[in-house]
């Protein structure tokens, strides 16, 4: 789907701060037309709707409302070496490395960037000048969305607003399970004029007709790729990519990169942390955040099942972010921005995880999985083995007949369901309160699978940091670097 005929060519609505933004992005980016999106029911329906008419997304028959799409084999992941924080001082992000920053020898690559192990920085005036480049005209023979959403609750004094402009219908729909989106957000604004909106801007880097060799069903431009913020600016611009970690830009650039700048200036936490409670035997509950790298945990933590633990019983609040902050009378208290879960499918299964198996059934977005003859969805570690050389035959999410004996797996290791988080069965009841849950205690984890202990209790709050400060994890599949301990 290249263009939404449903396009209503309408800011209407729009701050004034905003609506001059998105009009200089339309003259910028040159797309045939433009839509205010307002996250009903019937919007997303037309574009999901025309998005399987294209060939962009299939529908699963064995479930209501569910849909795969894959990507382009090399738009597979967060791109940790193109994904850049852009100030005027360097030293508010990286600290200049003992020894020295390594030469850019990627000529796609900006060759002033400065790259260290705990980040990316470039001059902020230098990296939209580039970007300046990338966009004119990027989105010729696409529609340009604007997705007005808001992190967090409703009402919630910690919650931020933003929008989100993109060429990719995949963004707009996956961005509606995700985040709070419509003109509503609006109605929480301090500023009436918008001047305090996040504002994001991303192309998939195609404007059509393109003489370039592209992927038919995910066009994105992986050469070109650039994930940048701009934590002065609260500005998100990402270029060249269509997966949800690097397009989504309520998710980890605005969720972590930008929310921690904001949370700097503004006093309160923006961290990595799933947020659970656990209910004791004799009724009382406990809120916890633990913090463990994407593709490590998170989400089957998030939804335990104590069932060797008689009378214990885990709601979720979320399983990815927690933005938190202390009350009046010095609690640390917690919220969880997203509206949806945006989790790793492989090795999700009714022993390791029955509730987010049970709650993907309807209205999911699956992402590189594979899909069986018969309309369901296969990864590795599902729990039924099917070897695709009998019946249901396979489909892989490399669009091809697969079996066992290919010697590669049917699914991405970092497929991924995005699914509403209304749809999760142990919802803890104050996963929306405004406030925010008490925090207990705080679990930092990883994947380590030797050299550390399974299970330790630091001695204390000041130990604690220490260990958190301190623990290392292997790279997984949700990022670059794969097998690697940072």
């Amino acid at each position: 789907m290249d263009v939404f005929i449903n396009a209503n060519n309408s800011l209407d609505g729009l701050p004034i701060k905003i609506r001059e933004y998105v009009q200089e992005k339309i003259d910028l980016c040159q797309p045939t037309n433009f839509h205010l999106c307002d996250g009903s029911e019937e919007e997303n329906q037309q574009l999901l709707d025309s998005m399987e008419q294209a060939g962009v997304i299939r529908r699963l028959k064995k479930y209501k409302n569910c849909y795969i799409a894959t990507t382009d084999p090399r738009d597979v992941a967060r791109v940790e070496s193109r994904t850049i924080i852009c100030t005027k001082n360097m030293n508010d992000v990286i600290s200049t490395p003992r020894s020295g920053f390594p030469p850019i020898t990627d000529p796609n690559l900006p060759k002033n960037l400065k790259q260290t192990p705990l980040g990316n920085w470039m001059d902020s005036d230098e990296m939209l000048e580039i970007l300046e480049k990338r966009f004119s005209g990027c989105m010729r023979g696409r529609t340009l969305f604007v997705i007005p959403y808001m992190m967090g609750p409703y009402s919630s004094p910690y919650s931020k607003i933003a929008v989100e402009i993109t060429d990719s219908p995949y963004v707009v729909v996956s961005m509606r399970i995700m985040t709070r989106m419509g003109s509503h957000a609006f109605n929480d604004l301090k500023e009436s004029d918008g001047s305090t909106i996040v504002k994001c801007l991303h192309s998939v880097g195609v404007p059509l007709p393109t003489d370039k060799p592209i992927c038919s069903t995910w066009p994105s431009n992986p050469e070109q790729t650039l994930v940048t913020h701009f934590p002065e600016r609260n500005e998100i611009i990402s270029f060249g990519s269509g997966y949800g970690g690097n397009s989504l830009c309520g998710e980890k650039c605005l969720a972590l990169r930008i929310g921690s700048s904001l949370a700097k200036r503004e006093g309160w936490l923006a961290e990595h942390m799933l947020i659970m409670s656990v209910t004791n035997p004799e009724g009382v509950k406990k809120y916890f955040v633990a913090a463990f790298p994407s593709a490590c945990g998170k989400t089957n933590l998030a939804m335990l099942r104590p069932q060797t633990l008689p009378g214990y019983k885990v709601e979720c609040i979320g399983d990815d972010i927690a933005w938190m902050h202390f009350d009046e009378d010095g609690h640390l208290r917690a919220i969880n921005p997203e509206y949806g879960f945006f989790g790793v499918a492989p090795g999700t299964s009714k022993s390791t995880n029955p509730i987010a198996l049970d709650m993907v059934h309807e209205n999911t977005i699956f992402t590189n999985v594979a899909e069986t003859s018969d309309g369901d969805v296969y990864w590795e570690g599902i729990g039924e083995e099917i070897d695709g050389l009998h019946q249901p035959s396979i489909r892989s999410w490399k669009n091809k007949r697969w079996s066992v004996d290919l010697g590669e797996p049917a699914a991405h290791p970092n497929s991924r369901f995005c699914t509403a988080i209304k749809q999760c069965s142990i919802l803890d009841p104050e996963w929306n309160n405004p406030q925010g849950v008490p925090i207990e205690a705080i679990i930092f984890g990883g994947r380590r699978p030797i050299g550390v202990p399974l299970v330790y209790e630091s001695f204390n709050w000041q130990h604690g940091v220490f260990v958190g400060a301190s623990m290392r994890s292997e790279a997984t599949a949700a990022a670059e670097f794969k097998g690697t301990i940072k």
